[in-house]
């Protein structure tokens, strides 16, 4: 699986850079904006954009702010033929759906997405929610889909009566397992008070409780990477995943296993990744071990 930091700061991607892990980076117009702002350096954002470009080869990927088709296409353009030339890796962000109202056209992203895949220009499909709409990314071309597995998480603990800040803090993982083992005792507590007299399939409550806890059958962020990965083996599709919104090193992890190509990942999750507390004890372990004598053998030139 490729490791990708997700994140705009410098001195993050060349440390990463610096592990020999790194195999690409993702950022968005905040991260840039605030990444410069922390850096002081006068550099413009226009610089600062370039230099995440020399400093790593695999690809950037580079965000587009406009939600119409006209200015997806033209900003997308722009960023492409403005920086792909500093290193060659310039990838372009595009929303699956940019409709923020009912009435807005639901297949906006789509559409950018197919003409610039047609063009050429390489493009990773971000904002993906759902199996259907990573099946859609496909579809139009995408080279990259990225799912958000916090944010999805987030949701159907929502949808749990779960509050962040109260119920759980940002960053704290939610396994699948644990979605059944809290529907199961969902259903158990109001299974008395259902009328069977009614057929179970028949019966509204029975079946609002089976959909509790779950976004259309989703169960967790990476239950929906898992969807996702099983859809393109299906049908053969070319688009890699990259597993987005991730907050913690089990995510990564689980992604690993499930087969993502790809996990953009916040510098500090990457760091959790290296450690853990057996290996630092069988260090200080080794260390008292080592004989005088064979010291002596490995440091002579």
């Amino acid at each position: 699986m490729d490791i990708f930091v997700d994140t705009a700061k410098l001195e993050e991607i060349k440390k990463a850079e610096s592990w020999g892990i790194l195999d690409g980076v993702t950022t968005n117009p905040s991260l840039i904006k605030k990444a410069v702002e922390e850096q002081e350096d006068g550099k413009s954002l226009e610089e600062h954009i370039k230099e995440i470009l020399k400093t790593v080869d695999g690809p950037v990927s580079l965000e587009v702010c406009g939600s119409c088709y006209d200015d997806i296409v033209k900003e997308a353009e722009i960023l492409y033929n403005r920086f792909n030339d500093v290193n060659n890796n310039v990838v372009i962000k595009v929303p699956i759906n940019t409709a923020m109202e009912q009435d807005d056209d639901n297949f906006t992203g789509v559409k950018a997405i197919k003409h610039l895949t047609d063009k050429g220009i390489p493009v990773n499909c971000t904002l993906v929610m759902s199996p259907n709409q990573a099946l859609m990314a496909a579809k139009a071309g995408a080279d990259y889909v990225s799912p958000f597995l916090g944010r999805i998480d987030d949701y159907i603990r929502t949808n749990m009566g779960m509050k962040r800040g109260e119920d759980y803090p940002k960053g704290t993982y939610f396994p699948q397992e644990l979605v059944d083992v809290v529907r199961d005792q969902k259903l158990k507590s109001n299974i008395k008070d259902l009328d069977w007299d009614k057929t179970v399939y028949k019966n509204k409550e029975i079946m609002n409780l089976y959909e509790w806890g779950n976004d259309d059958g989703i169960l967790s962020g990476v239950d929906l990477v898992w969807s996702i990965k099983q859809i393109y083996a299906n049908y053969g599709f070319d688009t890699k995943i990259i597993a987005a919104s991730i907050r913690t090193e089990r995510q990564v992890r689980q992604c690993a296993e499930v087969g993502a190509e790809i996990a953009t990942i916040p510098f500090n999750v990457i760091k959790k990744m290296m450690t853990h507390y057996k290996t630092k004890e069988g260090m200080k372990s080794f260390t008292k071990d080592v004989i005088p004598e064979y010291k002596d053998i490995v440091e002579k030139s």
